[in-house]
């Protein structure tokens, strides 16, 4: 879980991708296709798949719920939601947030993981793509206490940016704040239409891009402790989350919501033999 956020300023990539708005089945020859989620049916999320994520003390799951009202299948998407609780349905809980995550279900080892999404702009709003260390696995890979376990951000937005942030966090990079390699950057994004962020997970870099325009490459560095330096390349789960508030986004103005994620797909590939 995070609880707060680098100090260090983070760097724009200032190269505009193009998105692509196609479906496509193959990445290319270098890549293959293994895994997807189109969110093509009516209903709720696959729950063979998808768990809706439970309210948590930490900023980013302060308003999670699993409220109906914050999750629907949409022409072809998956959509959550932040929405005031005008009604009071939830008690003294000003503000709900829909999540899911594939906990204990899927998770994903290496490889090259892809979501194409389209992020409504609120003040206060805080959606994110990200993950974290499937708890299944920790006899054979250790603690996934957090940070010890790692945590990969292929996408967090704040507010109205046309920016995204794509940042790991471990023990080295949050306990011991080391800055070298860079752990977050910023990468471009059309505020107003879908992007598609991915991340390529190795056993020696975590690589990022926004819309195929590379934003940033971490790697493992040699010589130094890989439960502290490099824990990413074990079983990760995902999580997609369209959150509210926090000390980092900031206050949440109620005039700007309701406030929506879009998710288009999912996508994980492996390298092609």
């Amino acid at each position: 879980m995070r609880f707060k956020r680098f100090l260090i300023p983070a760097m724009a990539f200032m190269a505009l991708a193009v998105v692509s708005c196609a479906k496509t089945e193959q990445k290319s020859d270098e890549w293959k296709l293994v895994w997807s989620e189109e969110f093509d049916y009516d209903g709720q999320a696959d729950t063979t798949v998808w768990s809706r994520i439970p309210k948590g003390t930490p900023d980013w799951c302060a308003h999670m719920s699993s409220d109906d009202r914050l999750y629907e299948m949409r022409d072809g998407n998956a959509v959550l939601k932040g929405i005031a609780d005008s009604a009071g349905t939830a008690g003294p809980v000003e503000y709900l947030t829909g999540g899911i995550f594939t906990k204990g279900k899927k998770a994903f080892l290496g490889g090259r993981l892809e979501v194409r999404a389209k992020l409504q702009g609120a003040r206060g709003a805080w959606p994110a793509i990200w993950m974290l260390p499937e708890p299944s696995a920790s006899e054979e890979y250790g603690s996934t206490q957090w940070p010890y376990g790692g945590e990969i951000d292929i996408m967090e937005r704040l507010n109205y940016d046309s920016i995204a942030y794509q940042t790991v966090h471990s023990d080295y990079t949050y306990n011991k704040g080391m800055n070298d390699p860079v752990p977050s950057r910023t990468g471009v994004i059309d505020p107003d239409d879908y992007n598609v962020y991915a991340v390529e997970m190795y056993p020696d870099s975590v690589r990022f891009f926004i819309n195929d325009t590379h934003v940033n490459t971490y790697p493992r560095i040699e010589g130094a402790d890989a439960a502290s330096q490099f824990p990413y390349y074990r079983p990760m789960y995902l999580m997609i989350d369209m959150q509210l508030g926090g000390q980092w986004v900031g206050r949440v103005f109620p005039e700007d919501l309701p406030v929506e994620m879009l998710v288009d797909w999912v996508r994980y590939y492996e390298r092609a033999e």
